[in-house]
């Protein structure tokens, strides 16, 4: 049987601390554990983020847990008195989903020194958003000679077996379904349409990704041309020289806020507490809007430059006007049944 990697390491971290302090329980000694985002996500906070977090809690350990929002609540829920998560990043509708649950702490927002300068999007006091993300159409520029300028650009024929696409356990996944949807008369509360449409894309499809850090990776091997995508996701691949690009479709890019949010009865509220406050603070977010992370910030002392201003927008008020935003309250109501429908229908 395969050894988890990062469970090991926390459990070394753990009986090293456990060692040295003989008075301390297995959950107080254990590491600081963050549940990030796959690919891009990880390589950023890994790079940026940690080493924040490490100078303000004194060289604190911390392990990184790359995985989807859905699998962190599960993993929380599986072992809530003793969770093995600290710190959970989530999406819009996970986010709702992991308080309506009750699986996280109220962020202290009166200990908060960067709490206040967040854009009132930002600002929620079950979790805060640290950063922005966007969807729009990436693709290899040397494979796609006229770049795309909608959804519908996807069931281009001459994209036969070169389209990339997520499953519906992805944020990515669930809210390009919706827009698909609404391009064909359908809404959050009904996707029928997008199933419809996506049974004709079949044909155009090379390959369903399990996240989007799996979809990216994709290019990187030369495996899809066209995908939606999204826009931070290819930053590190053009740093790397891969052809990608990204562009926004006509119908309008989605934008959605990602909160970070302390886990109940984590046995490191104060570590976890400082590593969201790294996370919010103009230092870190600065950095992180820069090559190759490019992150959208939400700290308003941040102001957005350079690839960010020119192809997104140049402020979070014109990223509000420019781009679409759904309602996960509606979405969740239906996203578990869509997902299981999307693995039993969708296959290439």
């Amino acid at each position: 049987m395969m050894i988890d990697r990062r469970r090991l390491l926390t459990s070394a971290l753990t009986l090293g601390a456990m060692h040295a302090f003989p008075g301390l329980s297995y959950a107080d000694a254990r590491p600081l554990v963050f549940a990030t985002f796959t690919g891009s996500w990880e390589e950023a906070h890994k790079a940026v983020l940690v080493p924040a977090f490490r100078k303000a809690s004194g060289d604190a350990p911390v392990v990184l847990d790359p995985m989807l929002s859905v699998d962190q609540i599960a993993k929380v829920n599986a072992a809530k008195s003793n969770p093995p998560i600290d710190v959970m990043l989530h999406d819009p509708g996970p986010a709702l989903v992991a308080i309506g649950q009750d699986l996280v702490e109220p962020f202290p927002v009166e200990n908060s020194a960067y709490y206040k300068d967040l854009i009132p999007e930002a600002q929620d006091p079950n979790g805060p958003a640290p950063f922005f993300q966007v969807v729009g159409l990436t693709y290899n520029p040397d494979t796609v000679k006229t770049p795309p300028t909608s959804w519908a650009d996807l069931w281009n024929p001459d994209y036969k077996g070169r389209v990339g696409i997520t499953n519906l356990n992805s944020t990515l996944g669930t809210g390009w379904l919706v827009e698909v949807a609404r391009m064909h008369g359908g809404s959050e509360a009904n996707v029928d349409a997008g199933f419809k449409a996506l049974e004709a894309l079949k044909p155009n499809l090379a390959a369903v990704a399990a996240n989007p850090g799996a979809l990216a990776t994709l290019y990187q091997q030369g495996q899809i041309d066209i995908s939606p995508g999204n826009f931070n996701a290819i930053q590190i691949l053009k740093a790397r020289g891969v052809p990608v690009e990204f562009v926004a479709p006509k119908e309008g890019a989605i934008a959605f806020k990602t909160t970070i949010h302390i886990v109940k009865n984590s046995p490191n509220k104060e570590l976890a507490f400082k590593l969201i406050e790294a996370a919010l603070s103009p230092e870190v977010q600065t950095t992180l809007t820069e090559p190759p992370y490019l992150i959208v910030p939400t700290n308003a002392k941040v102001a957005m430059t350079g690839e960010i201003a020119k192809v997104l927008a140049k402020d979070t008020d014109e990223l509000k006007k420019k781009f679409v935003f759904q309602d996960w309250k509606t979405i969740n109501q239906q996203r578990a049944s869509w997902i299981e429908k999307f693995n039993r229908d969708i296959k290439i």
